[in-house]
């Protein structure tokens, strides 16, 4: 965060403020709750709040700065204002892009390249935010790894903040000087709030990372500025009390199903705003002796650049240490050498490139000439990273169509009759990118008119006797497209497709992926699923393929039965529908369990010994509640294809098989295997 470095107001404005050791403290407190919640994410849960804790840092000093000058001068000189900003942040800022962007070339996988390359460019432009924000509507992507740089986008905020914050200062004082500024804040600071809380319920992954959701944030900050309030002695030690209570409680207490920011972000945020205000008072504060020591202080000094430097080791860490962790999982005395060597890089980026750096000496001329030349280096690293992984994408598809086939090639390999001699052995090929995508459109498929995220592949020829075969459900689903296309070219059907990602092909009472959903999604996949089925009913096809995520698809409708009954509840009518309908109702079988049982980066980490990612099957396939529906239905016309002995022997499930890496990403297969599984599905129909 750019909040954590100290604002260095100039001489004839500065204040003891700027120093205080309480904000110091608070800066270590928040990036120390970030780093601990990336390292360690299932033991300080909510640390991302951290990164509030800064926003209302930054609201708060940024305020008293541009108030001083304000008031004394009766204007921003905006140039140098922002030639500080640039000579603050952005030399340890493109330091680390750069950085990030060869060392993702030299130890990352080349899938991971081109999101390293385009997040970098967007980030040293500071719309990094905005970028992620785009991508999270993309339900494709939500198992996408991380890039290096994904952590700017908070930087990017800041940036913006800093961009527009001044110009509002200067109208409002000019309108009506210190009230207009307080009223106008607030004003602008209740809607951002009312904004993030709407748009956290509607759209709560975008709302994370868009910047009217958090102006509310910094405009806390500015308003503990502006107001110059001073709290009694007692009231400073309760308030500081109070506020380093909320902020380390809603760490502890928050996690990933939290709806964040949205209104539950003023727990973490009024609780940096009471520790602030407290400190307004002049004097020791009762905490002093810890807030105030060389650790705790020597942390925000150089929080910064820990900020910077530590998620790119988090990333690279798993491949750098290869072959020497369990299974690909980092363990404890791994994290704490990527904690350490964060560290010591930050405290050398601190010393070196913020405090001595030659930019902190340049004027605002050549300030603006370095930065520009920044930005040049950052953009042609990130264009040479991007040039070199589309070239590994075209070889890619090379490899895949020369060893995604035959009766030894993937899933087919455990096939007892086709005598394959190592069934188990290394991939041939361990890194997934877009040639392995699930997602990918099968060609001559077009969008059916009226019916979103529904397409019609007709490969009949035009035949009126044609097989008409839908595949229908969420992602899992989805994933056994390139297996199900690949018949449908063969054969001549047509072939149509339906998916609403996180969503159960089901008349129930749906909670949502993992946990508790929003409102908004419920409704959109209980009117989904409604008009799926009856669609599909008026088409009368001939086989319904269908599957989803049941066993993380929760549902309840308060009757306190088990998942599989209440799933029965809400499969049994819709598919006798479409059985009446004339169609063959065919659950396909979920693959075992990936993401959830092993470090999905475990073969990519274990390229020459795959079986090290092996897991136990009653682990890796336990009971789906899908299968379970279609496996005991008295529908004399619903079956079950159970694909598990493909994946496993007789006591482990696998992550390579036929020399193919079996999953795409935590959760989808790889579409080169599910292709393999093609002649599988082909028997289960009678297909000749």
């Amino acid at each position: 965060m750019s909040t954590v470095i100290e604002e260095r107001a100039p001489a004839e404005v500065r204040r003891p403020s700027a120093f205080r050791t309480d904000i110091q403290s608070l800066r270590a407190v928040a990036v120390l709750a970030v780093v601990v919640n990336h390292l360690w994410p299932t033991g300080l849960t909510g640390g991302y709040v951290g990164v509030d804790v800064f926003f209302v840092i930054s609201g708060f000093l940024i305020s008293s700065h541009l108030d001083r000058e304000i008031t004394s001068t009766g204007r921003v000189r905006l140039a140098r204002f922002y030639a500080r900003r640039v000579r603050r942040l952005l030399p340890a800022a493109l330091l680390v892009l750069v950085v990030s962007t060869v060392a993702a070339y030299f130890l990352l996988p080349y899938p991971r390249w081109e999101a390293t390359a385009s997040e970098s460019f967007a980030a040293a432009l500071y719309w990094e935010n905005w970028l992620l924000a785009a991508k999270s509507v993309d339900y494709s992507a939500a198992n996408a790894a991380a890039s290096l740089v994904q952590h700017y986008w908070s930087l990017s905020v800041e940036e913006q903040f800093y961009l527009v914050w001044p110009l509002l200062l200067i109208l409002l004082f000019k309108v009506r000087r210190r009230r207009a500024q307080v009223v106008g804040i607030a004003v602008v600071g209740a809607a951002s709030l009312a904004f993030s809380t709407y748009y956290t319920q509607v759209e709560p992954s975008q709302a994370y990372f868009v910047t009217p959701g958090r102006v509310w944030e910094f405009a806390l900050g500015a308003l503990i500025a502006l107001t110059g309030v001073e709290l009694s002695k007692r009231l400073s030690g309760v308030a500081s009390a109070a506020g380093f209570a909320l902020i380390i409680g809603s760490a502890l207490c928050y996690d990933h199903s939290t709806p964040f920011p949205g209104y539950l972000a003023l727990v973490p945020t009024v609780g940096t705003a009471l520790v602030i205000l407290a400190g307004q008072r002049p004097g020791q504060q009762w905490h002093a002796r810890v807030t105030a020591s060389a650790p705790v202080q020597f942390t925000g000094n150089i929080s910064y650049s820990l900020y910077l430097w530590h998620w790119p080791l988090v990333v690279v860490a798993p491949f750098v240490f290869g072959d020497a962790l369990s299974a690909g999982r980092m363990t404890t005395p791994y994290l704490l050498v990527v904690l350490a060597a964060s560290f010591v890089l930050a405290y050398l980026s601190k010393v070196l490139i913020e405090d001595r750096g030659i930019a902190v000496r340049a004027g605002t001329g050549a300030t603006f000439a370095a930065m520009v030349a920044g930005l040049v280096v950052v953009s042609a690293a990130a264009g040479g990273l991007n040039w070199t992984y589309e070239r590994h994408v075209a070889q890619a598809e090379r490899d895949v169509a020369e060893h995604g086939t035959g009766p030894c090639a993937g899933g087919r390999a455990m096939i007892p009759a086709n005598g394959c001699p190592n069934p188990l052995g290394p991939a041939k090929v361990v890194h997934m990118g877009p040639a392995n995508e699930y997602f990918k459109r099968p060609e001559g498929c077009v969008d059916v008119a009226d019916l979103k995220d529904v397409l019609s592949c007709d490969y009949s020829g035009g035949s009126a006797s044609a097989r008409v075969v839908w595949l229908v459900g969420d992602s899992h689903a989805q994933q056994w497209q390139p297996m199900v296309a690949e018949l449908a070219r063969e054969h001549g059907w047509v072939f149509k497709v339906g998916y609403l990602g996180g969503c159960p092909m089901a008349d129930v009472d749906f909670v949502g992926y993992r946990g508790a959903t929003t409102d908004e999604a419920r409704r959109k996949c209980a009117d989904w699923s409604a008009r799926m089925t009856d669609v599909i009913a008026e088409d009368s096809p001939s086989v319904v393929l269908t599957s989803f995520y049941a066993r993380k698809e929760v549902v309840d409708d308060g009757s306190g039965r088990s998942q599989t009954e209440q799933y029965r509840d809400g499969l049994e009518p819709p598919w006798k529908r479409w059985t009446d309908a004339g169609a063959r109702v065919v659950v396909l079988g979920d693959p075992p369990l990936n993401g959830e049982v092993r470090d999905h980066q475990c073969v990519a980490l274990n390229p020459a010994d795959p079986t090290a990612c092996s897991v136990d099957r009653a682990v890796a396939q336990p009971l789906d509640p899908l299968a379970e529906v279609a496996r005991t239905s008295g529908n004399p016309d619903v079956s079950l294809v159970d694909f598990t002995d493909y994946f496993c022997d007789e006591q482990e499930c696998h992550g390579v098989v036929g020399n193919l890496v079996v999953y795409y990403d935590p959760d989808h297969l790889n579409a080169a295997f599910s292709r393999t599984l093609a002649p599988v599905l082909a028997e289960a129909l009678d297909v000749e």
